[in-house]
């Protein structure tokens, strides 16, 4: 995408946000008309090939995109990651009819989630039990997904299961018979992302919904979804430390204490100064990850593992630090900072956890693969 069309990328989604992601984070929803208007310009999955109608951005302006709507309100940016996630999932894993039929639709204002988690399979997926079983020309779905993503506001779910010995992700209507919604209540962080449980009571589809026909390993599915989900979040957590470090530095240059700036306190500029870093290091982090996916890099697994890991960890520390410094200033459920504290402590959990981050890393580090 060309500068100034990001620029006019930037200036839509500031002005459907102004200044209302404290309230849409209160109420635990964000409005429809916001993410409908998004979604038909293709901005809720930017990087959707223009074949498919989408704003074909590459993965460093997508991510700039990203961490620009972070910074704002980090419920919408994670709409905007499960979007991406179900997009690039159909575009990977599905046949050329599959692309042709639903990739229009995500670019055109349909909103779609991705389902892997349940209650026994949070990090261990094999341990998965949602199953798909083959009827004729049909296939019956059964299974239950626990925090689904954008879930309460979806269109499309795409559901990963098991499928004979291997595992197969599914095209879902959100109001398929058998389909059940179940908003997730009082969420710690980015409330108004649309989190649900879903619950599939024999749900039959045609066996063209299963992406691919079916039957790929489960690490294939996992990786394909989760490495734009990891990118996504990442980038998104360069938007938190930018706007916690744009608040936290407004405050403490203009607050005064014991006759000088914040600023000038020692202990206050040593916070400062570890914002700075995190956000800095995040950026690259994120810069060299996208770099690779856009060159089609071997290293491009490790790096957004890496990405992801640096910027939830940073961002996570970096907000603790903004609330820190403005004190009672940011300590209002409805500030920046706050909502940040909070939102920041899922990014940590969310798209392999920063557990799981280190163990790949670790991996890594003494196999180089």
């Amino acid at each position: 995408m060309p500068e100034p069309a990001l620029t006019m990328a930037r200036e839509l989604a500031d002005e459907l946000i102004g200044g209302r992601a404290g309230d849409w984070d209160l109420a635990g929803r964000v409005p429809s008309e916001v993410l409908r208007t998004l979604g038909a310009r293709g901005l809720l999955c930017a990087q959707v090939p223009a074949a498919y109608g989408g704003p074909g951005l590459g993965s460093r302006d997508g991510g700039e995109f990203t961490a620009h709507v972070g910074s704002r309100c980090s419920s919408l940016r994670s709409v905007m990651t499960s979007q991406g996630m179900a997009a690039w999932t159909i575009q990977r894993l599905g046949g050329p009819g599959q692309r042709a039929a639903h990739l229009p639709r995500l670019v055109g204002g349909d909103l779609a989630a991705v389902g892997f988690s349940e209650d026994e399979a949070g990090s261990d997926l094999a341990a998965m039990t949602s199953e798909i079983r083959r009827d004729g020309d049909t296939v019956v779905l059964t299974g239950h997904k626990k925090w689904v993503t954008a879930a309460a506001y979806a269109d499309l779910l795409v559901i990963v299961a098991k499928d004979g010995d291997g595992a197969a992700a599914v095209l879902v209507p959100a109001t398929a018979p058998g389909v059940t919604v179940e908003p997730v209540a009082a969420p710690l962080g980015c409330r108004a992302a649309g989190h649900a449980d879903v619950r599939f009571d024999q749900v039959r589809l045609a066996a063209d919904a299963v992406l691919g026909g079916g039957g790929q390993p489960l690490p294939l599915l996992v990786t394909t979804a989760l490495a734009y989900g990891r990118m996504s979040v990442a980038w998104g957590c360069v938007g938190i430390l930018r706007a916690c470090l744009a608040a936290t530095t407004a405050h403490a240059g203009s607050r005064r204490q014991f006759g000088k700036p914040l600023a000038e306190h020692q202990l206050i500029g040593r916070h400062l100064a570890e914002l700075y870093v995190a956000e800095r290091s995040a950026t690259r982090a994120c810069e060299h990850a996208s770099d690779c996916w856009d060159a089609s890099s071997p290293d491009v697994v490790v790096a957004t593992v890496l990405a992801k890991h640096v910027s939830a960890g940073g961002a996570a520390r970096g907000a603790a630090s903004a609330v820190q410094v403005m004190a009672s200033a940011g300590a209002r459920d409805d500030h920046v900072v706050a909502r940040a504290y909070r939102d920041t402590k899922l990014m940590e959990i969310i798209e392999g956890s920063s557990e799981i981050c280190q163990l790949i890393l670790a991996r890594h580090a003494l196999t180089g693969s």
